[in-house]
């Protein structure tokens, strides 16, 4: 669906000033739409799900990946947008890269083909190789999590050589919600554990809570389908552990707000790895028992506020790089 004067329009500007938003029912295509619209250049106003949708101004492109009704109809009308595409194919995985590619160069296409932009076809699709990451960086959290973990993104950049890993006790009816909770004002890409990944730069991958999840020396989240055992879902101390044990000096570990000591079960077999460990300050935290638990245990090495904690992570990350860039 197009209006052809509002298109006119729409061809006249930069391509960072054309905002679109994203209506899928799949947390995984909404992912990819919107990797997709930035890797176009333009401007991701949201991305939501139907039940998700309110009023929005002065949209340009709906991209449409749900049941096309009367409460939709009237969101778009409101929107004084140029341009519609209702339904598009399910997008492969990104560990799919080449496949990945192609449902890519087939969504700018259509794009192309709908804006007469042909510039979109030449713009680049997604790269298959890996970006390097120097750190793998795992957060813990729990009760009064999302705040704080969302305060620590949105004072941390995504072109850091790091790779995020997300353990965080949920509701499981609410969890693909948290994405979009986390990334919301800031560039970092998050999306649930689905199925066996490579940890990537940029991204945030969360830990499901239905089945564990273990990582490898290649960088590699492997889905099992075994459920969690014990207490906690997903147990951040097995991840902890299981992470240090892999990764060593190359790992970061953060404890956020919660309730209880998931996370500090296994730090007293872990410190001849050389990672190091974090918490969040328990006086600003909306639950202070598990950053807590971390401190009593004697081996964290910092504590400060979200921000804080993005501060010394990214001072961290940039002046021991710098320095083994001089070696």
């Amino acid at each position: 669906m197009m209006d052809d004067a509002r298109l006119d329009l729409l061809r006249d500007k930069d391509s960072s000033d054309i905002t679109v938003l994203v209506i899928a029912e799949s947390q995984h295509q909404r992912l990819a739409f919107s990797e997709t619209v930035r890797s176009c250049g333009f401007t991701l106003i949201d991305c939501v799900s139907r039940a998700q949708l309110r009023h929005y101004s002065q949209v340009d492109i709906w991209l449409v990946d749900s049941v096309y009704d009367d409460h939709v109809e009237n969101a778009i009308a409101g929107s004084g947008s140029s341009a519609v595409l209702v339904g598009f194919s399910q997008a492969p995985y990104l560990n799919e890269a080449q496949h990945y590619a192609k449902w890519q160069r087939k969504l700018k296409r259509k794009l192309a083909q709908i804006l007469a932009m042909p510039s979109l076809i030449e713009s680049p699709v997604y790269n298959s190789s890996i970006k390097p990451w120097r750190y793998v960086v795992f957060l813990g959290a729990s009760m009064g999590g999302p705040s704080a973990v969302k305060a620590f993104l949105d004072h941390l950049s995504p072109t850091l050589p790091i790779c995020l890993l997300l353990a965080h006790h949920f509701n499981s009816n609410m969890m693909e919600t948290l994405p979009r909770i986390l990334t919301r004002h800031n560039d970092w890409q998050c999306q649930v554990i689905s199925i066996t990944q490579q940890l990537k730069s940029g991204y945030c991958l969360i830990a499901p809570i239905e089945q564990q999840i273990v990582c490898d020396s290649e960088g590699r989240v492997i889905l099992s389908e075994q459920p969690w055992s014990g207490e906690y879902k997903p147990a951040i101390g097995q991840l902890l552990k299981n992470a240090s044990d892999v990764y060593g000096s190359e790992l970061v570990s953060i404890v956020f707000s919660g309730m209880g000591c998931d996370g500090s079960q296994y730090l007293d077999t872990i410190q001849d790895n050389d990672s190091q460990l974090w918490a969040q300050d328990p006086s600003l935290s909306t639950c202070s028992s598990q950053p807590q638990a971390i401190i009593d245990s004697g081996y964290c090495q910092f504590i400060g506020s979200p921000e804080a904690l993005a501060q010394k992570l990214t001072d961290y990350v940039n002046g021991t790089t710098s320095v083994l860039s001089e070696t």
